[in-house]
């Protein structure tokens, strides 16, 4: 599992990042959110990565 945190804000990025942050389900910044660790997450990080922090966690 991934545990994604919103880091900066929505003002002044693409519609398309916009997007991203969306279906990841943020609403404010620091909102946390818990992925699967698939590819289809990792191509969602890697478009919105300077905005974003993630973490590797165990699912327990």
């Amino acid at each position: 599992m991934l545990k994604i945190t919103l880091k900066r804000g929505y003002i002044g990025i693409p519609d398309s990042q916009k997007k991203v942050l969306a279906s990841f389900g943020f609403k404010k910044i620091g909102s946390t959110v818990l992925k699967k660790d698939d590819e289809a997450t990792k191509g969602m990080i890697r478009k919105v990565a300077h905005l974003i922090a993630v973490e590797k966690v165990d699912n327990k």
